[in-house]
């Protein structure tokens, strides 16, 4: 089955053109139980030698820049243009059974640590990862080269368990295995930010922590969005009756399915956390300026009964006796004085400071 890329919709056409003139970075790793080839090429082309080898052959392409590379992919495996255009779109986590090859549609999550904001935290970024799984390849695109099967690369370097023993669906296993197990990294990142958040909602709630309380919030969403629909794909993959998922490896696919269900009801425990969060920032605002207008009434009201007894005074009349007397003035310092310290055991009493 050929497919043709210039068949795809024009929504696709700008984020094939924008970067053209880069090229992807394309790596074969070709192995079975005894032997073992990693290769960058060049060209996509000189990929397709493997093919018909009875190895498992997996095929890396890092950027989505060229349409021509995915033209001559879908020519020689028979990949169906709509597969073509979803991996060109963002698309939520999918699994689709086209008989010859399953096609897999998973958000790798990872921490931009370049990518700071004004507020200092570091930015949730996202790759869509696209496995085509076949009878005996794996062809997986991203458009950016942050991954995280550096250390599936290693295990099949090393030979280390059973990988190179196993067929191409326990590698498409172990790369969602791979982006699976990193959710939970993200968690952890996450549940430091929202311990450092709480200390600081708690201790001193500056109005600059309101931004980043919606950062987090954001990214919750945006957890949310990629990793729920996960379930539902692993859970179709783990039903599937494609001859190319052995029911080896569906014993394998349920332990992801536990962990996907884990880092769902973690994402849920951080939106929770998220909202009250926001209403422990809230509710410590209103207490701090509580404290504040606190303070400001326990001194209007001191002041209240010296204004009166200033303002009498000061009246001037003729005939007050207390303005001939040469011990007025002590006099009435020593009464503004006793009235302000009677105030004040009066609140202590009462605890109001």
């Amino acid at each position: 089955m050929e497919a043709q890329v210039s068949d795809l919709p024009p929504s696709t056409e700008p984020f094939a053109s924008e970067k053209l003139a880069e090229k992807p970075k394309i790596t074969v790793i070709d192995y079975d139980e005894i032997h073992f080839q990693e290769t960058e090429i060049k060209e996509v082309a000189e990929a397709f030698a493997f093919k018909q080898k009875p190895t498992v052959t997996w095929i890396n392409i890092d950027g989505l820049h060229q349409a021509d590379v995915l033209e001559k992919i879908g020519s020689c495996y028979g990949i169906h243009s709509l597969v073509l255009e979803d991996i060109l779109t963002d698309q939520r986590p999918k699994i689709e059974d086209y008989d010859d090859y399953i096609f897999i549609v998973l958000k790798m999550l990872y921490y931009d640590e370049n990518g700071d904001n004004e507020l200092g935290d570091s930015k949730l970024d996202m790759d869509q990862v696209s496995i085509i799984l076949g009878p005996n390849f794996i062809i997986s695109f991203k458009e950016k080269e942050v991954d995280v099967f550096n250390s599936l690369r290693e295990r099949l370097r090393t030979a280390k368990g059973r990988i190179r023993k196993q067929g191409p669906d326990y590698l498409a296993y172990s790369m969602i295995d791979s982006i699976v197990d990193h959710y939970f990294v993200i968690m952890e990142k996450l549940g430091e930010r929202f311990e450092d958040l709480e200390d600081a909602v708690v201790a001193n709630p500056e109005p600059g922590i309101l931004p980043t309380i919606y950062n987090l919030k954001r990214d919750m969403l945006f957890l949310r969005k990629s990793v729920w629909p996960l379930r539902e794909a692993i859970s179709k993959m783990q039903r599937t009756d494609s001859p190319l998922v052995s029911e080896s490896t569906k014993f394998y696919l349920r332990d992801v399915y536990d962990h996907t269900i884990q880092v769902i009801e973690n994402i849920e425990t951080f939106r929770d956390m998220s909202a009250s969060l926001l209403e422990t920032y809230l509710s410590s605002l209103s207490n701090k300026l509580n404290e504040v207008i606190k303070v400001l009434t326990v001194i209007s009201t001191i002041f209240i009964p010296l204004t009166f007894l200033a303002g009498l005074y000061g009246m001037n009349f003729r005939f007050m006796p207390e303005l001939e007397s040469p011990f007025g003035y002590p006099a009435v310092l020593i009464l503004m004085f006793l009235v302000v310290a009677v105030m004040l055991g009066y609140f202590r009493k009462k605890e109001w400071f």
